[in-house]
């Protein structure tokens, strides 16, 4: 059982309001937050940890991650054996956890077996949140089979290192979205336009027909959860949410008009800006193939413009990566990016508040209030005002605690 620990004087980050408290006490108790005080608090037996001069906020959250791609090859991953992709996984997930982030929502790839390790302590890592495999058509952004690859379909699928699986017409995507749901998914993900890492589709390519695109959807609000979708012109935006899709995923290259849209259905995005980023520059040496560097800019372009065409419209945003291989140091420069057109405040709401909704713990996690979860972060210095101690990997929190249990304290991991 998680002991009780009493942090004192500490600055609380609400990322509602986007303020900061005068120093505080938090009393944290079987896993949870049990009291929030302005005046010292006592407890037999406790953990006190003082935080004077530093902010205590929400642990973070990224909700487009692939743990299981320990590579940069995206469709490479599927070529190693289980044991090998999973203890990659670990070791990114555990990086992951010394920056940050508490909870991570897995948008291809991560299996129910990482999800229990890490519930059952056999694996440190954030919270796991899983759609299982991402849904490909034929030729999709989940099919990396070149144009001279007769392989049959699904030779590689059923590995831990694939991303997706290949799906085709009505029946065959019901079907899908049925057995991940049964496997342990808490939603449901679709590619539904073109993407880079894929070899045969270009980025406009529409994906799915608009028949299994409303099936999927269907087989998903069925189940109580929603289909995060693959996404980045705006014609493929549109139909996706037209056909009852929820979470965009990327959406780079969206216009105010559909963003409207978006806002008024209530669907949300989740932009991936720092991913473009690091393979525009570092893609060519890790051995990206010349037709996806090609595929960057068209997107890369268009990053910063999009979040400000959200932003005005009132569109959600939650925070995302979309890194592979080690490429995943690069997890925590999305705030650096986002904040040459976003406020500070704006973006941590997107990597706590929003980030919570999303995978479906509103209330639990990404919010300080007494009753939610554990999960909080220490910070040197005050995010609101300059993000960057949000950056780099994690050295300006020197406390990471999840679930009540201390995973990282004066800057050191504790738990192994």
């Amino acid at each position: 059982m998680p002991e009780t620990i009493i942090l004192a004087n500490a600055k609380i980050l609400d990322p509602e309001k986007g303020t900061l408290s005068a120093d505080s006490q938090v009393r944290i108790s079987d896993g949870h937050i049990a009291e929030i005080s302005a005046s010292p608090i006592k407890a037999d037996g406790a953990r006190t940890i003082d935080l004077k001069g530093k902010t205590l906020m929400p642990g973070l959250i990224d909700c487009h991650v692939h743990v299981v791609a320990g590579i940069a090859s995206l469709g490479g991953n599927n070529a190693f054996p289980d044991s090998l992709v999973t203890a990659r996984a670990a070791r990114i997930m555990r990086d992951m956890l010394m920056r940050g982030f508490t909870t991570v929502r897995d948008v291809g790839g991560a299996d129910i077996g990482l999800v229990v390790a890490i519930e059952e302590g056999l694996i440190l890592g954030p919270r796991l949140v899983i759609c299982g495999k991402a849904l490909s058509q034929t030729g999709g952004h989940g099919d990396f089979r070149g144009p001279y690859d007769d392989r049959p379909v699904g030779s590689h699928e059923h590995r831990l290192g694939s991303v997706g699986r290949i799906v085709n017409g009505e029946r065959e995507i019901r079907l899908a979205a049925r057995e991940q749901i049964k496997n342990g998914a808490k939603f449901i993900k679709i590619m539904a336009n073109g993407g880079i890492a894929s070899p045969t589709d270009p980025i406009h390519f529409l994906q799915f027909s608009e028949m299994e695109l409303r099936a999927v959807t269907e087989e998903a609000r069925m189940a109580g959860t929603y289909v995060a979708g693959h996404l980045y012109t705006d014609a493929a935006i549109r139909r996706f949410i037209e056909c009852g899709g929820h979470s965009v995923e990327h959406g780079n290259l969206v216009t105010p008009e559909t963003a409207a849209m978006m806002k008024e259905r209530g669907a949300v995005v989740v932009p991936t800006l720092s991913t473009f980023e690091a393979v525009a520059e570092e893609g060519a040496r890790l051995g990206f193939p010349e037709v996806s560097l090609a595929k960057i800019e068209a997107v890369r372009s268009r990053g910063l413009s999009s979040l400000e065409i959200y932003r005005k419209a009132g569109v959600k945003m939650a925070y995302g990566t979309d890194l592979l291989g080690p490429l995943h140091r690069h997890q925590s420069r999305e705030f650096l990016i986002r904040s040459k057109v976003l406020p500070s405040a704006d973006i941590i709401r997107s990597a706590t508040i929003i980030g919570a909704e999303l995978v479906g713990l509103a209330e639990q996690i990404g919010t300080i209030k007494v009753g939610a979860l554990a999960d909080v972060i220490a910070v040197n210095g005050n995010p609101l005002v300059d993000i960057s101690v949000l950056s780099g990997q994690g050295e300006n929190i020197p406390l990471v605690i999840k679930g009540g249990a201390i995973i990282k304290q004066e800057g050191r991991p504790v738990l192994w």
